[in-house]
């Protein structure tokens, strides 16, 4: 197996790392810590989530967030959305690569977005297709791929198969995330050469989750491994 000479880092915490805070975040704020990983040299930073803010208050002022921003040349300003509402509240406020997410365990799902990985799947049917129309790059992601806190141990089975339907879809690229840090370095690569047999590998992306007793923040590295 050979491994490429560098890697691209994928920064969510504007999304990810602040969403579910309890004391809310004045959205200068946001703007601001966004700004600042913009100058670090990153290149790609989820800004936003454009999900109901009856579900995710803490995200309300996605747009006001993605308006203010100060956005560099060369900097990718991702969003993630469930649905075509939140893909109409995006593109309204110019956003021009969004990200749409699923698990691979059944479980997770039900209790997270409260649908099975199928009706997820068609949720994102139409919005893939306006984005291909619109020109709007999508990411995808797959949650639970080495455990999943409900169901426990995940068939890589059911990884490859949500991987592939999302690579079909259109998304140029499956971010396959240890959603709650269980993986092992074997069972990560079992995983991701499963996954590269059916997805080609330079399309897969890596999000590993700390072990809970190190956990600081979520990073994603997307790895070009080929077999």
């Amino acid at each position: 197996m050979t491994q490429a000479a560098s890697v691209r880092i994928v920064e969510v915490g504007p999304r990810d790392g602040l969403q579910n805070e309890k004391s809310q975040i004045a959205t200068a704020d946001k703007i601001a810590l966004i700004d600042r990983l913009s100058a670090t040299g990153l290149r790609s930073i989820e800004a936003t989530s454009f999900v109901s803010p009856k579900w995710v208050p803490q995200l309300a002022d996605a747009a006001e967030v993605f308006a203010g921003i100060a956005r560099r040349p060369g900097v990718h300003y991702p969003v993630l959305v469930p649905n075509e509402q939140g893909y109409e509240r995006a593109r309204a406020v110019g956003v021009e690569e969004i990200a749409v997410f699923t698990a691979a365990s059944e479980a997770f799902n039900r209790t997270n977005i409260n649908a099975s990985i199928d009706e997820s799947l068609a949720r994102f049917a139409p919005v893939l297709a306006r984005a291909k129309t619109d020109g709007v790059a999508v990411r995808g992601y797959v949650s639970t791929v080495l455990g999943c806190p409900y169901q426990g141990e995940v068939p890589v089975s059911d990884v490859v198969r949500v991987a592939k339907a999302l690579h079909a879809m259109g998304c140029y690229e499956v971010s396959l995330g240890d959603t709650i840090g269980v993986g092992t370095p074997g069972k990560a690569r079992a995983m991701f050469k499963a996954v590269a047999s059916e997805v080609p590998a330079a399309r897969c992306s890596n999000a590993f989750t700390p072990p809970r007793e190190t956990r600081r923040t979520p990073w994603q590295i997307r790895s070009s491994w080929t077999a």
